[in-house]
């Protein structure tokens, strides 16, 4: 009696996999419906093996504790799932959009203030801000770079909004995905995955025996581990579609100069150059040393070693003859 309430038990999960398999792929083929004719037979399929895992459990716990009568209970919650499977797709779209912006102004912390007013006129909000500057011979460029979010509905007025006060846009990229189908795909497994998480409550509230208790206590562990997961990229695509994203650069206008550079400029640019000359000969001197390094050790080493041997044996016989020499005169 342990190994076919086992059995009925996987049985059990084994179904309502395939029937949350069979919703997904049906949601994919189909964009304006949940379920479509084969989900529907899956969903039949699985309000029936369910049924018979429950005649199971009952059969299982029965011995020990006399009957209860729970078979309307389980027909209620397997037919509830049913129906839900059934929803149909909800009527607006999921649609994740985003915004890139490149904007000069010759203010820009001010252009700054600005979009932070039209994002929180919008409903939305600043995420992050940051301020840096920068000298390019003695013309300083600011720069601002922030992130806002404001409700999708707003993203269209907000960057109309943002174009008029912040002076010249030089680069824009507004970038949306559609997110409404994978939307109904996680509902869909969302509803088959807590019908299959009640199922094995009630089947877990009949077990009798701690290794029955066990198991269910295990398989239930995996489908709450996948609610958890499904609801987790649920209200994640539910807050990036409610809220679009814009990032913004601000920075002001390189100052382009009419005239020519001055005598310091010029004077700086002739010592900068003479000492990159002086860099550029020292360096080609220190390379044609290393190209003659080989030609110097296996050549005129050896040439000067031999000369000095030959001119050292040549002044001791002159040193020698001169000895003599005076010798002689002594006598």
């Amino acid at each position: 009696m342990k190994r076919l309430s086992l059995a009925a038990l996987l049985l059990a999960s084994l179904l309502f996999s395939a029937c949350g398999a069979s919703e997904r792929s049906g949601s994919l083929g189909s964009p304006t419906s949940v379920t479509s004719e084969p989900e529907y037979q899956n969903a039949s399929s699985a309000n029936t093996a369910p049924a018979s895992v429950a005649d199971q459990a009952r059969k299982t716990g029965g011995g020990g504790g006399g009957g209860r009568n729970e078979p309307a209970a389980e027909t209620i919650s397997v037919d509830q799932a049913s129906a839900s499977q059934q929803t149909t797709v909800p009527a607006d779209r999921k649609i994740i959009r985003n915004a890139e912006l490149d904007l000069e102004s010759e203010a820009p912390d001010e252009a700054q203030t600005r979009i932070t007013a039209i994002a929180e006129q919008m409903g939305g909000f600043v995420v992050e801000s940051q301020q840096s500057s920068s000298d390019v011979r003695s013309s300083r460029r600011d720069i601002v770079s922030m992130t806002i979010r404001v409700p999708s509905a707003k993203f269209g007025e907000t960057l109309e909004a943002i174009r008029n006060a912040s002076g010249r846009v030089v680069v824009e990229s507004v970038k949306g995905q559609d997110v409404t189908q994978e939307f109904i795909d996680i509902e869909a497994r969302l509803k088959a995955q807590q019908a299959l998480e009640a199922q094995f409550t009630e089947i877990m509230k009949r077990a009798n025996t701690v290794e029955d208790a066990l198991e269910v206590q295990r398989q239930l562990a995996v489908v709450r581990g996948e609610i958890e997961k499904i609801e987790g990229r649920k209200r994640f695509l539910e807050n990036q579609s409610s809220l679009s994203t814009i990032k913004l650069r601000i920075r002001t206008p390189a100052v382009i100069s009419a005239g020519g550079p001055g005598f310091f400029t010029r004077l700086t640019d002739s010592i900068n150059t003479g000492l990159d000359s002086a860099l550029d000969f020292v360096l080609g001197l220190i390379t044609v040393l290393i190209a003659a390094l080989p030609f110097l050790l296996f050549i005129c080493l050896p040439a000067y070693l031999i000369s000095r041997y030959f001119w050292r044996k040549a002044r001791r016989r002159m040193t020698a003859a001169k000895i003599i020499e005076e010798e002689l005169k002594g006598e």
